[in-house]
């Protein structure tokens, strides 16, 4: 995103926070208090700059901290608890792009071009990257932005309510009808936006997540329940007060107050119980994926030019499964003299294969020889056999047949032999007798 745009949502932020904050005071609540101040007056704004000022104060924070890169100098220590490797060599993790090592929880940004401590994500919304030292800021940013919204809402619905449901008919001003409907339209989008995107985060904070380890973890979800992998516990979950405190700091009377994150961002606690033998493999290797490092997966050309990489024969080179068919029904064929398995209309047949069985043994040697002998060859792809019109065939064996084609099979009668005409004037107590 380019620099300018950046500051442009910036400050379309800034005006739509103080159009949502300021108009609704000047142009809905003063004249329902008929302009002039008092003590109820003021304890209805007053909260409501506060939470206003809260708000600009943590935005500010957000947009002008940054939010943690790696130190040139920084070198992970291997022999300490808590630092992460990679998944495919098991050597601490090394960003190619900034030519630096990467610390627990830092990726790389694309759009800031640099790694970033515990990055959450990049918010075009503050032109910064969300990470380790504005973290803390960017979640009360988005607390004090629900509470201002809400409160903001309930301001202008009780002026509403009480133009409509008093004794007599309080006409507004076509003025305080126009910002009454624009703060309307302005605010609750916003509050249902935001306040979605509040839950979420304070999700990933009670378990101590940011936003790219949350996809982390679904995608170990989908493996542990495909069953690729056993289930694999986070190692920086430490339960939720810890996990609160390692971003709002551990006193919680100042959880709201805009303090710095606690650490360095270079190294964090990890969850006690779990084995975890000083390097953190996260997110764990999907075991189906391949490895290309490894020396026993090195190509290695083959000694053969008619062979594949793993050692088999091209698949062009050999016959098809039509002729290794062909080749099994011929086979009993070499054992009957010159009596064929299939009828004539069959397409597998072919006619002088009697001769060809009255041949010598060396031309009937083996069922390859069949293999070796196709009609026509194209090139080094296989073999092609030219195609059979079964139209003719089947005209051709009806013809041996004495039948004409298209016409229906007609019967003709066998004539009786003479012992079928001696059985027929036997009686059946003569044939039982001869039996006997």
């Amino acid at each position: 995103m380019h620099p300018w745009l950046g500051r442009l949502i910036v400050n379309f932020v800034l005006c739509l926070i103080c159009f949502i904050a300021y108009s609704s005071q000047i142009f809905i609540i003063w004249p329902w208090y008929g302009g002039v101040l008092s003590i109820e007056l003021i304890s209805l704004l007053l909260p409501f700059n506060l939470l206003v000022g809260m708000l600009l104060w943590n935005y500010f924070l957000c947009v002008i901290t940054d939010p943690g890169q790696v130190p040139d100098t920084w070198r992970p220590d291997t022999h300490s608890d808590g630092y992460e490797v990679k998944k495919l060599t098991g050597e601490p993790r090394y960003c190619r792009m900034c030519d630096r090592y990467k610390p627990p929880r830092a990726h790389h940004c694309r759009t800031c071009d640099r790694c970033v401590l515990r990055m959450d994500h990049h918010c075009p919304w503050i032109n910064n990257c969300v990470g380790h030292h504005n973290y803390g800021y960017f979640l009360r940013f988005l607390f004090y932005v629900d509470l201002s919204c809400s409160y903001h809402l309930t301001m202008v619905t009780r002026r509403v309510f009480h133009t409509m449901g008093g004794r007599y008919w309080d006409e507004p001003s076509s003025v305080e009808l126009v910002f009454t409907i624009l703060n309307y339209v302005a605010c609750t989008p916003v509050l249902l936006a935001v306040g979605a995107f509040s839950v979420y985060h304070l999700y990933c904070l009670l378990g101590n997540t940011t936003t790219i380890e949350g996809w982390e973890k679904d995608k170990v979800a989908t493996m542990v329940r495909r069953g690729k992998l056993q289930e694999v516990k986070f190692p920086y979950n430490l339960g939720r007060k810890k996990n609160i405190e390692s971003v709002l700091g551990k006193n919680m009377f100042l959880w709201c107050w805009p303090i710095a994150a606690p650490g360095n961002g270079l190294k964090y606690e990890l969850a006690e119980g779990d084995a975890f033998d000083g390097s953190v493999s996260w997110p764990p290797r999907d075991p189906s994926t391949y490895n290309t490092d490894g020396p026993q997966n090195e190509f290695v050309l083959p000694s053969s030019p008619w062979t594949y990489e793993n050692g088999s024969i091209n698949p062009s080179l050999e016959p098809y499964n039509s002729q290794r068919r062909s080749a099994a029904r011929r086979r009993p064929q070499r054992l009957t003299a010159g009596v064929s398995s299939l009828p004539p209309y069959h397409p597998d047949y072919q006619e002088g294969t009697e001769a060809m069985l009255e041949g010598s043994d060396e031309e009937s040697s083996g069922e390859d020889d069949v293999l070796r002998k196709p009609l026509v060859r194209a090139g080094s792809e296989g073999y092609e056999v030219r195609p059979v019109d079964r139209d003719d065939l089947l005209r051709r064996y009806l013809t041996d047949l004495g039948e004409q084609p298209g016409r229906y099979h007609r019967y003709i009668p066998t004539p009786d032999s003479e012992s079928d005409s001696e059985d027929d004037d036997v009686t059946l107590a003569e044939a039982i007798a001869k039996r006997q």
